[in-house]
């Protein structure tokens, strides 16, 4: 069995080894209520600002958990290429999906943006609980798959004006079924990307003309037309087999 990890945002430092550690009362709740963890078993606890603590369970109660904080080792598990997944906001189940998947492959910064054919964004509070509630799902990935630094989760923006204010020497793709290079034929980019997909409908023409005049490359993926979610994940893992960490 894997040793559990969990998210401790700001609370740790490097001299914090050997003392105790009381566990943050979600964090102590889900080590003890859900994962059923006991006294003696181990578990990596980081920040999300770089490295880990490795730790181990002292005492437990009803709603608390502390731990012996044993070692801090400053480990990093990010892609030497910072891409920014500039996604189209799609339905709750794809839209989940999308974050979670770029974060197990590297995605350095997610930016929800609001399109033509875009799933909308509620109003108000429950807006900020979608946007809190997309935020839980990167730690959560983060806790998973090994990263120690948490993307950002910007906030929600209109593609309009997201391209308005990029810089448009910065290297940036975006997808369309219709365009004629592959990723693999674009431009190599340099330490940073903007990767924009779509929503389910994809983007409409003018968006496409849009995205171009800003400054970004128009590539495909191969003949067929993949969901958004799907998007996502295959643009990433080809960037990553191309100019990333998978090379």
């Amino acid at each position: 069995m894997s040793i559990p990890r969990f998210h401790c945002p700001g609370e740790l430092v490097a001299t914090d080894v050997g003392s105790e550690y009381a566990l943050p009362d979600p964090v102590a709740h889900h080590a003890h209520r859900v994962l059923r963890l006991a006294v003696g078993d181990r578990v990596t606890l980081f920040t999300g600002t770089g490295g880990e603590f490795a730790a181990t369970i002292l005492r437990t109660g009803k709603r608390t958990a502390i731990v012996q904080v044993d070692a801090f080792d400053s480990v990093e598990r990010e892609s030497k290429l910072a891409v920014t997944l500039v996604q189209g906001i799609a339905a709750n189940d794809s839209m989940d999906h999308a974050l979670r998947r770029s974060v197990e492959l590297g995605a350095a910064a997610i930016r929800p943006v609001l399109t033509t054919r875009s799933a909308r964004l509620p109003d108000g509070e429950r807006g900020e609980k979608r946007l809190a509630h997309w935020r839980q799902i990167v730690i959560a990935a983060c806790e998973q798959c090994g990263r120690n630094r948490i993307p950002e989760v910007h906030g929600v923006i209109a593609l309009e004006r997201l391209l308005a204010d990029r810089d448009p020497a910065a290297a940036g793709l975006v997808l369309s079924p219709e365009a004629d290079l592959t990723i693999a034929a674009g431009p190599a980019p340099g330490g940073a990307l903007d990767l924009l997909v779509g929503p389910e409908g994809g983007f409409s023409p003018d968006e496409i003309a849009c995205a171009r005049r800003g400054g970004m490359t128009a590539v495909r993926l191969g003949p067929r037309v993949l969901r958004t979610e799907t998007a996502a994940l295959a643009a990433l893992a080809t960037i990553n087999a191309l100019w990333g960490d998978f090379r």
